[in-house]
C-alpha cells in the first residue's frame, strides 16, 4: 500500500527554484517525467517499508516515486547544491528519507544500510558501470541487495543483458548472469530528460540466484577481465597470463583458438572452477 502523498510541487518548479542545471561533470540528466519515474519504482514490485538505495537523487524525482510507494529511501548524492530539494522532500515524508552528501563509489553500502535493500537509480552516467561491477562482486551470496533497478545508457544495459556470440556480449554479461538474472526491463527515450542526453537509455532489472558451488568469484573475475581485455585474440593469447588457465581450457576440451566472445556463460564458470583452489 503507497504512502498518503502530500502536495509536492512540479519538478521542473524545483529545479528552477533550486537553480539546478544539470551538470556534465557530474553524467547529471534529470528525469522529470513522473508517471515514467513512477513505473520505473514499480519494476522491483512492492516496496512498501522496504529498505532502497538510490545513487544520485538529483532534485528526487525517483526519489519522490519510491517515497510515494512507502519504501525508506537512503539516497547518497555528491551534487551539494541538490541537498536543499532533497531536504524539501524530507519533510514532505517524516522518516523515511535520510540523504548522505559524498561519493557513492568511497561508501560501504550494506554498512550504510544496515539490512537487506533494494537499489533503485537514474545512475550518474559517469559512476554507473563501477558501481554495477562492485554490486556484483565478491565472494559473499546472496548480496544484501535483493534486486537492482538500474538506468543506463542503452548500449551499456545492452551488453549487461547480452548473450554469447553478440556483439555486445562482455564482461559485463558475464559478471551480471553467472549468478544473477538480468533483464532489459524498460527502454527510456532520450527525450524525457533535461538536457536530453545524445543516447538512449534503458533500465536494468538484475535479481540474484544460486550461486554455482566450488568457484572464487575473484578467479572467475580475473578470467573475464583477460578474455575479454583483449576480445579480438584466441584464448591461447589472451589468457596465457592467468596462471593455469590455458591448462584449464585443455582439460575442459574448449579450443584455445576461440575469441571471449564465442564462450558460454557456463563455460567461463567452468575455467574458474579449475582455477578455484580446493
Amino acid at each position: 500500500m503507497a504512502v498518503s502523498s502530500p502536495l509536492l510541487p512540479p519538478l521542473r518548479e524545483v529545479i528552477a527554484r533550486h537553480g539546478l542545471a544539470a551538470s556534465k561533470a557530474l553524467g547529471q540528466n534529470f528525469l522529470l517525467d513522473e508517471q515514467l519515474l513512477a513505473r520505473i519504482a514499480a519494476i522491483p514490485g512492492d516496496l512498501e517499508d522496504s529498505a532502497v538505495l538510490e545513487i544520485g537523487p538529483g532534485p528526487g524525482g525517483l526519489t519522490r516515486a519510491l517515497l510515494r510507494k512507502g519504501a525508506r529511501v537512503t539516497a547518497i548524492e555528491m551534487d551539494r547544491r541538490c541537498l536543499p530539494a532533497l531536504a524539501e522532500l524530507g519533510g514532505a515524508f517524516p522518516g523515511r528519507l535520510r540523504v548522505i552528501q559524498g561519493d557513492a563509489l568511497k561508501q560501504d553500502h550494506d554498512a550504510l544500510m544496515g539490512e537487506p535493500y533494494a537499489v533503485l537509480s537514474n545512475l550518474p552516467y559517469n559512476v554507473g558501470t563501477a558501481l554495477l561491477v562492485r554490486w556484483l562482486g565478491g565472494q559473499e551470496w546472496p548480496p544484501a541487495w535483493s534486486s537492482l533497478t538500474l538506468m543506463f545508457q542503452q548500449e551499456v544495459a545492452q551488453r549487461i543483458v547480452a548473450a554469447p556470440d553478440t556483439p555486445a556480449y562482455g564482461r559485463l554479461a558475464v559478471l551480471a548472469q553467472w549468478r544473477a538474472h538480468a533483464q532489459l526491463a524498460m527502454k527510456v527515450h532520450r527525450s524525457a530528460f533535461t538536457p536530453p542526453p545524445k543516447v538512449m537509455s534503458a533500465v536494468v532489472q538484475v535479481t540474484p540466484t544460486a550461486m554455482p558451488e566450488g568457484i572464487d568469484a575473484r578467479q572467475l573475475e580475473r578470467v573475464t577481465e583477460a578474455a575479454f581485455g583483449q576480445r579480438r585474440k584466441m584464448l591461447r593469447q589472451s589468457l596465457k597470463a592467468v596462471p593455469g588457465a590455458l591448462r584449464a581450457l585443455d582439460r575442459l576440451g574448449i579450443d584455445p583458438q576461440r575469441r571471449a566472445e564465442t564462450l558460454a556463460i557456463a563455460e567461463f564458470v567452468a575455467i574458474a572452477r579449475l582455477l578455484t583452489p580446493g
